[in-house]
């Protein structure tokens, strides 16, 4: 008999599962499709009603460049936008500080002040699509400028639907695109989420994400306890400001990831469900069931696409959107096959998008709720991702809290360890990567990628420049000085903030001015 496989998290896989193998009370940690504990989903009809929403990721360039493509995506019959900045906007830095040279458009959209925010929406109804913002530490500046262009064309904050990531613990932990400490930036994400309950009602205030965790190499039972510790950590930042978890829980959202272990993954994410609706109940007294939901938005796994052979990813990608969809998806997002090279293609991205509509109308995915529900191999993985991940959740909390573990350097090194482990095992042929370490060919057809216009950087730069030497310069000094007074006291800086924006004060600007308040976050050197 051939060795047993073990899942991505350790457990071995048993060639054959029986009934023996169902965890015990099987009724009660199912229970029916939404109702609590949501195993089975969040939603009584799930898709039978209505398919997921069909999101993909895109911007690049400039904001006029990234607005084509999204009216391509809305043409081809996306559902929802998200968008990617560059990396400049993620640090808060505009694109003719000196940091930002060469990074300018790169890996996003570069988006300074509301003038591009404007280009980079235009034409597109904001009341009638679902925008998702891939943005962090400067997310609270993002949603600003969004709902600012919204109030142009006369729609009012109530009227717009979507989600800004918002979510500044991973980005301590696997990321690396922080700007603030934890306690000024805990702050802002609990401003936010008291601005949009008021202000922007039907928003998603915050998307906790265990994508980056996974894709740094975290296990499906890390990746899971780990973003849910994270949630954890702003539950208790909003109740400590004031909020009632009532209030505030039904927008939390959450982002994962979806691997081409497609047994497993459906595991996780039902595990994942079962455990923040006990969180929500048990621990923090929720009593409204849309606080225990745990809502989320799946993204394929890029780290699991190769260079090598990409029209092979085609099938992963594939394969990994069949996971989010059987595992209870609210929305997905599908990578493009060339995404190992560069960035996707008008081609990369339909195709990318078709795999979502074979999905949704052309299986029988969508005829029936959960399919997997009582599946002995399913069962039992969800109960072992469940276990596993509510121990690590512990060890987390042996801490302190999730920012003390973070401090500690403990879900790094544990993130940091799986993929060294993983690393090893695809090096030893172990772990098996199609057209990587087996079934290779000798020659490559050769790509043409997408390339960005070098010259964005100073296209950017004369666009600030103008703005600057247009706009009413004592406007913007008085509406920064008001900030400034709201980060130094206690008052909500979103208030604030928006009355800056709307002056033209660009996202460096508000930004610097907050990091000149609050400081910058230093890593310890003891990871």
């Amino acid at each position: 008999m051939s060795e047993a496989r073990a899942s991505e998290s350790g457990f071995p896989i048993k060639g054959v599962y029986t009934a023996a193998d169902l965890p015990p009370e099987l009724d009660s940690r199912l229970g029916e499709p939404g109702q609590f504990p949501y195993a089975r989903g969040v939603y009584p009809t799930m898709y039978t009603s209505r398919p997921w929403t069909m999101r993909q990721y895109a911007g690049f360039g400039t904001a006029t460049e990234s607005n084509a493509r999204y009216h391509q995506l809305l043409r081809a019959g996306t559902m929802g936008l998200s968008v990617a900045f560059d990396l400049p906007t993620q640090m808060g830095y505009d694109s003719d500080d000196a940091i930002a040279s060469g990074e300018v458009g790169k890996v996003g959209v570069a988006i300074d002040s509301i003038e591009d925010m404007r280009l980079l929406f235009a034409g597109i109804p904001l009341d009638k699509v679902s925008t998702s913002m891939t943005i962090n530490a400067p997310g609270s500046v993002l949603l600003l400028l969004y709902q600012l262009v919204a109030e142009e064309n006369g729609l009012s904050g109530s009227a717009l639907n979507g989600t800004i990531q918002n979510d500044i613990l991973k980005e301590y932990i696997a990321r690396g695109t922080y700007i603030f400490p934890p306690k000024p930036s805990l702050r802002l994400v609990a401003d936010t989420f008291a601005y949009c309950r008021k202000e922007v009602p039907k928003w998603n205030t915050i998307s906790i994400s265990g994508y980056h965790m996974a894709e740094a190499g975290a296990t499906p039972a890390q990746e899971i306890a780990f973003t849910l510790a994270n949630g954890v950590e702003y539950v208790r930042a909003a109740l400590a400001a004031g909020l009632a978890v009532d209030d505030f829980a039904p927008r939390l959202s959450f982002f994962f990831v979806a691997r081409t272990t497609l047994l497993e993954e459906v595991a996780k994410f039902r595990a994942a469900r079962r455990i923040w609706a006990r969180l929500l109940r048990d621990d923090f007294g929720a009593k409204d069931p849309k606080s225990m939901m745990l809502r989320f938005h799946t993204q394929t796994a890029g780290v699991q696409l190769t260079a090598q052979q990409p029209e092979v990813n085609l099938v992963r990608v594939a394969i990994q959107g069949l996971g989010a969809v059987l595992g209870g998806t609210q929305s997905l997002h599908t990578n493009s096959f060339v995404e190992a090279i560069a960035l996707p293609t008008e081609k990369a991205a339909r195709l990318a998008l078709r795999t979502q509509q074979v999905l949704a109308y052309e299986t029988d995915l969508t005829a029936t709720v959960d399919p997997f529900a009582g599946s002995y191999v399913v069962e039992a993985m969800t109960a072992e991702i469940e276990a596993a991940a509510n121990d690590l959740m512990d060890r987390v909390f042996d801490h302190g809290s999730a920012v003390d573990a973070i401090e500690a350097g403990f879900q790094k090194r544990e993130i940091e360890q799986s993929a060294y482990r993983f690393a090893q095992q695809i090096d030893a042929g172990e772990r098996v990567v199609v057209g990587l370490n087996r079934f290779q060919i000798d020659t490559e057809e050769p790509y043409e990628p997408l390339r960005v216009d070098p010259t964005i950087e100073a296209t950017q730069a004369e666009r600030l420049a103008k703005l600057r030497a247009e706009r009413d310069a004592d406007a913007v000094d008085r509406a920064l000085a008001e900030l400034r007074a709201a980060a130094e006291g206690d008052e909500n800086v979103l208030y604030p903030m928006k009355e800056a924006l709307r002056a033209r004060a660009t996202v460096g600007e508000v930004c610097g001015l907050l990091r000149q308040v609050w400081g910058t976050y230093r890593p310890s050197d003891r990871f």
